[in-house]
C-alpha cells in the first residue's frame, strides 16, 4: 500500500481543516491529488458535542471533501506543548508520508491551540528533513517543499488565494458534517460564538470577499513564511 500523500493537512481541531481550506482540500482532491488530513487533538474541551461525536462527524467531513485518509494525534486539546514529543510524532507522519507541501493552522489567532499548531507543525517539517532527528525510526528524512498556512478567524493578509468558486458548496457542507458545533436550530446544547446562522454566512461571505480581488467568485487565502516562487510572472493572474 502506499502511504505517501501530495498534501498533508493539519488542524488543531476536527472542523479547523474544514472551515479554513475545504474549498482548496476538496479542488485538490478533484484534481487527482493525493490528500490526506491530520487532527493534533480530539476536541474534547469543546463546549458542545464530545470527542467521540466529533470523531464521527470528522469521518463524514472527510468522505465529503474525498481525502484518502483521517489521521488523530490525540494531543491533549488546549493544552499540548511544543515538545520533543509532540514534534517527534509530528516527524515521523511527515517521513511516512513524505508530502510534497503542508498546509497548517493560522500563525495568530483566536484560539491559542491555533498558532500553536501552525508553530508546532511548522518545526517538525524543517526537524524532518534533519538526518540526525531519531534515526533509530528507520523512517528516512523527509522536509516539505513548502508549509502553507490557512486563515482562520482573524483576519490576516494572504501571500496567496486559491480559486475555491467551484467548491463553495461542498465545503459547507463538510463544515455541516459537524453537527454537534455548528447551527442547528433544534440543538438544545449551549450557544457558542460559531454555533449560529451568523457564523455560518460570515464563514461562506469571507471566502466570496477573499476571492473578489482576484477575480474569482470565492476563494482560500494561505500565507507562507518566504517568498513564494515561479517560473515567469507570466504564471501568475
Amino acid at each position: 500500500m502506499n502511504t505517501e500523500f501530495d498534501v498533508l493537512i493539519f488542524g488543531s481541531h476536527p472542523d479547523d481543516v474544514e472551515l479554513g481550506c475545504g474549498g482548496t482540500v476538496a479542488k485538490m482532491v478533484a484534481g487527482g491529488a493525493r490528500v490526506a488530513i491530520v487532527d493534533l487533538t480530539r476536541g474534547e474541551l469543546g463546549t458542545r458535542g464530545s470527542a467521540e461525536l466529533r470523531s464521527e462527524e470528522s469521518t463524514k467531513a472527510a468522505e465529503i471533501l474525498g481525502v484518502e485518509t483521517r489521521i488523530n494525534l490525540g494531543l491533549k486539546d488546549g493544552l499540548f506543548q511544543i515538545n520533543d514529543d509532540s514534534l517527534l510524532s509530528v516527524v515521523k507522519l511527515l517521513r511516512k508520508h513524505r508530502p510534497r507541501i503542508v498546509l497548517a493552522n493560522a500563525l495568530h489567532d483566536r484560539h491559542p491551540d491555533h498558532g500553536k499548531g501552525a508553530d508546532l507543525v511548522s518545526q517538525a517539517c524543517f526537524l524532518a528533513g534533519l538526518i540526525k532527528i531519531d534515526p533509530d525510526s528507520g523512517l528516512k528524512p523527509h522536509r516539505p517543499d513548502a508549509v502553507y498556512h490557512y486563515i482562520q478567524d482573524y483576519e490576516r493578509i494572504a501571500d496567496v488565494v486559491i480559486d475555491t468558486s467551484d467548491f463553495v458548496e461542498t465545503k459547507m457542507k463538510a463544515i455541516l458534517a459537524y453537527k454537534s458545533q455548528f447551527y442547528d436550530p433544534n440543538s438544545e446544547e449551549p450557544d457558542t460564538p460559531i454555533s449560529t446562522q451568523a457564523f455560518l454566512d460570515h464563514v461562506k461571505g469571507r471566502d466570496l470577499a477573499m476571492g473578489r480581488p482576484c477575480g474569482f467568485d470565492a476563494g482560500e487565502g494561505f500565507e507562507i513564511m518566504r517568498p513564494v516562487g515561479v517560473n515567469s510572472l507570466l504564471d501568475l493572474l
